[in-house]
């Protein structure tokens, strides 16, 4: 039997050029029609401002510093050689220049996480066996125990970001570059599947994988991004007239969503960034008024935070107009909270992606968009040139509206795990396919819904559980007793290896005043009269100070369960 395809409802992609990315993005339009007087980014907290010609004279200087011999003061990199360029930071104006030199020299880099541990850093350096080293000063020790680990001299760690005495950094070498009037790097061509940069996956099942993207990969989702602005335009609702629109950045450019939104599509159209190193509550509510900012992009821990500070009531946030939410499941509750504070269009876009496909796979359309309506709870459909498939554990395909697997295929599929084979011949199918983990339905229309990540949903006397499901039941709760929730499988099914769900919930000020024995029975009870009986909370209810989440806005359930099976060790004990 044939496969069931899903195809894209989007016009098709055009016939895409072998280019070296940052050709394609300031040589072509509609990233060369961008004023090169146009101010592009703002530092939050120092003021200071760049144009679109400053940043890519930066860029071509960076490249020549990167590539010029160490005889005449650069790094003597070859583009195309075996190296791998680390990149450990927060956000900064040249963290951006930084990963753009690099595109143009065909230098591979690898975004380093800079939240993680001594351990953590040590692994993901010795993954990748990084050459070199460009580092924030606040995080230099931490990089120089990890080069000392894997045996990188010293010499190959440089500053960005700052300067320290004794140590060459960014600013420095370009400088170098400028005085000497170093003849300048050109744009190193690039194949389709030249790899651009490594970036790691999650780790929220495991030691994280190095994600292997291609300058063709970067093409081919700019211009899927582009495809799909094409088509909300013609329904969009005029907006407050502002110019530019000023986009507010704190997602940290080691992950896809702030990588895309802020390094590469803010070069498609004429805004202006304002970039915070990372997010912090107070700067962000400061920012806003000051720099007039009219356009969030946000993961749903973000909005969380955002929409229940008593903070947040009290600060201007008048010029707001927009807000996209990504990197993980937005309940429709955290959007409806959102919205209200958003002047210009009521709905906050969302959509599903993954490293492995680049950054997007599916979108949300606006009502009318394509002849569309989008369907309440829906994720989305499928961005242009792609193809997907809902698949049942035993490989068959499954029925409209029945849940599966959520496959893709489509150039935005990248190269595979970084010296990984077992794991990319798990996922990345010989014909195409990429097995994304996740569990979808897909309707008659070509809409999908997301239902759980398949590791996290539970299986109990055969009946599949999302837990993401009895979460959104139980935000739902009319009382506003829970301001988040996370629920996870724990002992206690038919069978040894069975689990029921238990929740996790964290009170709102009403909740403590209920007190937790009350809060736990108005749960049990809403949980109990909207639910099947295989998704009520068996395992019991649990509180605490706040639900454990990775820096993405993804629930880090075993975090959970592993503090249970210790608590419930002990008590075994007694």
């Amino acid at each position: 039997m044939a496969p069931r395809i899903i195809k894209s409802p989007f016009p098709p992609v055009p016939p895409l050029p072998p280019l070296n990315f940052h050709t394609f993005l300031f040589q072509f339009p509609p990233g060369n029609g961008i004023p090169k007087d146009h101010t592009i980014h703002v530092d939050g907290l120092t003021g200071e401002t760049r144009s679109v010609g400053q940043f890519l004279e930066r860029v071509k200087d960076g490249a020549t510093a990167l590539t010029a011999s160490i005889s005449q003061g650069g790094l003597g990199i070859a583009p195309g050689s075996d190296e791998i360029v680390g990149i450990l930071s927060p956000n900064s104006l040249d963290y951006i220049v930084l990963v753009h030199s690099c595109l143009y020299s065909t230098i591979p880099f690898a975004l380093l996480q800079s939240h993680t541990t001594q351990a953590g850093l040590n692994y993901l350096l010795g993954k990748i066996n990084a050459t070199r080293i460009f580092v924030h000063p606040s995080l230099l020790s931490q990089a120089l125990q990890g080069a000392k680990d894997i045996g990188l001299p010293a010499d190959r760690i440089y500053v960005l970001g700052g300067q320290v005495h004794g140590r060459k950094d960014f600013d420095a070498l370009i400088k170098n570059v400028r005085s000497k009037d170093l003849q300048r790097q050109e744009v190193v061509p690039a194949k389709k599947d030249t790899l651009a940069y490594l970036l790691f996956s999650s780790g929220t099942s495991g030691p994280p994988k190095g994600v292997m993207i291609s300058h063709g990969n970067l093409i081919f989702s700019i211009v899927q991004n582009l495809l799909n602005m094409q088509e909300a335009v013609k329904v969009m609702p005029p907006m407050q007239p502002t110019s530019p629109p000023m986009w507010l950045c704190f997602l940290p450019f080691y992950h896809s969503f702030g990588l895309h939104y802020f390094m590469f599509r803010t070069f498609v159209v004429p805004i202006t960034l304002v970039i915070l190193p990372r997010w912090n509550l107070d700067q962000v509510l400061e920012a806003i008024p000051q720099y007039k900012i009219t356009h969030l992009a946000l993961v749903p821990s973000l909005i969380h935070q955002l929409v229940n500070s008593p903070k947040t009531e009290k600060a201007d946030l008048s010029s707001l107009q927009f807000a996209g939410s990504g990197a993980a499941y937005l309940p429709p509750e955290l959007s409806k909270k959102m919205s209200k504070f958003l002047k210009g269009s009521p709905e906050i876009p969302e959509g599903y992606g993954l490293s492995e496909a680049t950054i997007s796979s599916l979108a949300r359309p606006l009502p009318g968009m394509l002849g569309l309506q989008p369907a309440p709870r829906s994720t989305g459909i499928l961005l242009a040139g792609q193809e997907a498939r809902i698949v049942r554990e035993d490989g068959t395909d499954a029925d409209v509206n029945e849940p599966g697997e959520f496959w893709i295929k489509g150039p935005n599929v990248v190269l595979g795990y970084w010296k990984d084979e077992a794991a990319t011949k798990a996922t990345f199918l010989p014909d195409g396919w990429l097995k994304t983990g996740d569990r979808f339905r897909v309707d008659e229309n070509g809409t999908f819904f997301f239902e759980d990540r398949m590791k996290d949903t539970l299986k109990i006397s055969g009946v599949q559980v999302a837990p993401a499901e009895i979460e959104t039941t139980i935000l739902s709760q009319p009382d506003n007793i829970v301001t988040d929730v996370a629920v996870a499988g724990v002992p206690g099914g038919r069978t040894h290896d069975e689990k029921v769900p238990r929740a996790w919930l964290v009170l709102s000020d009403s909740g403590k005043a209920l007190g937790e024995k009350e809060v736990a029975r108005r749960v049990n009870a809403w949980v109990e009269e909207r639910l099947s009986k295989y998704k009520w909370l068996k395992g019991g209810v649990g509180f605490v100070d706040e639900v454990p989440k990775s820096p993405t806005g993804k629930v880090l359930r075993r975090v959970l369960q592993d503090a249970y099976a210790k608590e419930l060790k002990e008590k075994a004990k007694l």
